[in-house]
């Protein structure tokens, strides 16, 4: 090279330029707050494509496959992939069972090519996070086996009655599986009992996943990040819609009402949920709720009795489960005017930088979309709607 020329013009030979050094800190705030704008629009879009009158599977039986092997200590995910989806796990299934209180979850293991089930399919949410807590120091090893998974999911949900939505999620994160037999003929006998399998990738993109998931019906996405993984871990818990051959039945149900431990003249006994743990919460009490058909004692509800068979709720129950099939309608997205002053949820003033705000078809109230996504997600009620409901019944009283 000449002194006379100029050494930009050979930069790529001579070194390289640290072009991400130039991102100044006052970017940083501009480039958080542009994701989390992209996050919220996403979950508004997911939302505005549900719609109501949609046949859904509401008594969900769930088996979690969690990959345990050797890729799940992979560091990409902070502190590791394992500590990193137990803790999310932990939030996932305490949401799931507020959302679907007459569903039941149950937990199997992949590792070192076999699968191993560590919780059977029950509604009790407390069991199934107290069972992930302890699990930050399993052993690692080997690879995972997604056949004998599936095979021992396949052997539990095939004995469910033909009324329930039978799922299995699956998380994997390594990018092999070690299985004894031709997968294929697995997933065509998941196909055949109408078993839905959604995927969740830790890695990247694996092709018999994929086929996994489209042949049952399912949903396979590979992760990002841990905000990327949890916000789609969390679609998992809208109920799937009915599977078309899904067969419409009365189920029966028992209401039973608790029995207070003061003034009642029941005697001592323990609880069927806790007569087979050692655990120090498996005391002898008097109060509980009593099976209304073979009056069997449980300590908290909704349980399917362990006796007769009966599914044991309560009214709140239901109706957390039903509200999947009356949704708030979905607002309209309307540019942004002036006009439009405050958010009537929240009472937060527009600003000039707002693009669009959302109104309720019904009420004609004017929302922001962090309101619009906890009252579709969360709330299930419009604020504007209650509110006019109120008001008219208080008026037609006087």
């Amino acid at each position: 090279m000449n002194e006379e020329e100029d050494p930009k013009e050979y930069r790529w030979e001579t070194g390289y330029e640290k072009t991400w050094e130039a991102i100044k800190e006052d970017d940083e705030g501009f480039l958080e707050a542009s994701v989390a704008d992209i996050i919220l629009r996403a979950k508004r879009k997911r939302q505005a494509q549900k719609h109501g009158g949609t046949k859904l599977g509401m008594m969900r039986h769930l088996f979690l496959l969690l990959d345990c092997s050797e890729s799940m200590s992979s560091q990409d995910l902070k502190p590791t992939r394992m500590l990193c989806t137990l803790k999310i796990l932990e939030g996932f299934i305490e949401e799931f069972f507020d959302q679907n209180p007459i569903s039941q979850v149950g937990i199997i293991l992949m590792h070192n090519k076999r699968a191993e089930k560590v919780s059977d399919l029950a509604g009790n949410f407390r069991k199934h996070i107290k069972y992930l807590q302890s699990m930050s120091n399993t052993s690692l090893i080997g690879e995972p086996s997604l056949q004998n998974g599936l095979e021992l999911a396949l052997s539990s949900l095939k004995l469910l009655p033909s009324h329930a939505s039978r799922e299995i999620l699956v998380i994997l994160g390594s990018l092999t599986t070690c299985d004894p037999g031709d997968i294929r003929v697995t997933i065509e006998s998941l196909k055949q009992e109408g078993i839905r399998c959604s995927i969740i990738g830790l890695a990247a993109e694996v092709h018999i996943c994929q086929l996994l998931a489209s042949q049952t019906k399912g949903t396979y996405n590979v992760i990002l990040d841990d905000s990327h993984y949890k916000d789609i871990l969390y679609q998992q818990v809208d109920p799937p819609p009915a599977a078309a051959n899904l067969e419409a039945s009365l189920i029966k149900m028992g209401f039973p009402h608790r029995m207070n431990d003061e003034g009642t003249e029941e005697p001592l006994t323990m609880c069927m949920c806790h007569i087979d743990c050692n655990e120090d919460s498996s005391k002898l009490t008097t109060g509980g709720y009593y099976c209304p058909q073979c009056l069997s004692k449980y300590c908290e509800l909704p349980v399917e009795c362990r006796a007769c068979g009966l599914t044991l709720v309560s009214a709140p129950h239901l109706a957390r489960s039903y509200h999947h099939l009356f949704p708030a309608a979905n607002y309209e997205e309307i540019p942004f005017t002036k006009q439009v002053e405050i958010c009537f949820a929240c009472q937060k003033e527009f600003d000039s930088n707002e693009k669009q705000v959302y109104r309720c078809p019904n009420c004609s109230k004017f929302f922001c979309i962090e309101c619009d996504i906890f009252v579709h997600e969360t709330l299930h009620t419009c604020p504007g709607c209650a509110t006019d409901l109120s008001t008219f019944q208080i008026s037609h009283s006087n």
